[in-house]
C-alpha cells in the first residue's frame, strides 16, 4: 500500500521543464551580472523578462536608474538568455560594454544611446523586434549576429559558480560586424573558333 501512494504521488507531481533544468535563474544572473551592472539588477532583468514584470535597474557609482515593462509577454529562460545575449551584443557593437541602465533599456525596448563619441543612435529594440513576431535567428541576422557565436563570446559563461564569484578575465567582448561575402565572377566562356572550309575539289570532266 506504501509503495502504492508513493507511486501515485510521484505521478502526480509537476516534472520541471527543459528551461528550468538546463538554464536556471541562478546561472542566468550570473552570466549577465557584468552587463546589468550587479547581481541585483541582473536578477531584475531575468525575473522581469521570465515572468513579464516591471524591470528596475540601478547604477549606484552614477546614480541612474530606469524602470520599464518588457515589450514582450512571459519567457522561459532560453528565450530571456537569447534576449540578453543579443541586448549585449547590439551594445558591444557600439563600444559599449558597461551600459547605464537607460543603455540597457534602449537595446531591449528601443530607444537612443549615446556612444563614447557623442553619436547619438536609435534602437529598435530586442524585444520590439521580437513582439513584432519575428524569430530570434532573423533577429540575429538583422542586427549583424549569429546566436552559437554571440552566447559563447560572453566571458561569465561557463565560468565561475553562479554564488558571486567573479571570473578572472575581466576585458570587454569585441563584436566585430560581419564582412560582406566575397563575389567571385564568373569565368568567360572560351572563344569558338571557326572550322575552315574545306577547299572545293575540281570538277571532273
Amino acid at each position: 500500500m506504501r509503495y502504492y501512494l508513493l507511486a501515485t504521488a510521484l505521478l502526480a507531481a509537476p516534472s520541471p521543464t527543459l528551461g528550468d533544468t538546463n538554464v536556471p535563474e541562478e546561472r542566468l544572473m550570473h552570466e549577465y551580472r557584468r552587463f546589468a551592472g550587479s547581481t541585483e539588477n541582473a536578477q531584475a532583468l531575468v525575473q522581469g523578462l521570465r515572468n513579464d514584470t516591471k524591470v528596475r535597474l540601478t547604477a549606484e557609482s552614477e546614480g541612474n536608474s530606469a524602470s520599464f515593462k518588457p515589450a514582450t509577454g512571459t519567457m522561459g529562460y532560453g528565450n530571456v538568455d537569447t534576449a540578453l545575449s543579443l541586448a549585449q551584443g547590439t551594445l558591444a557593437t557600439h563600444g559599449i560594454h558597461r551600459p547605464s541602465p537607460e543603455q540597457i533599456e534602449a537595446a531591449l525596448n528601443g530607444g537612443t544611446i549615446t556612444t563614447k563619441t557623442g553619436e547619438t543612435i536609435a534602437l529598435q529594440g530586442i524585444l520590439q523586434q521580437r513582439a513584432s513576431g519575428l524569430g530570434w535567428g532573423q533577429i540575429a541576422k538583422a542586427n549583424g549576429f549569429k546566436l552559437g557565436e554571440l552566447k559563447r563570446a560572453n566571458p561569465e559563461r561557463g565560468h565561475g559558480k553562479p554564488d558571486g564569484h567573479v571570473a578572472a578575465h575581466d576585458r570587454p567582448v569585441k563584436f566585430d560586424k560581419p564582412e560582406r561575402p566575397v563575389k567571385f565572377e564568373r569565368p568567360e566562356r572560351p572563344v569558338k573558333f571557326e572550322r575552315p572550309e574545306r577547299p572545293e575539289r575540281p570538277h571532273r570532266r
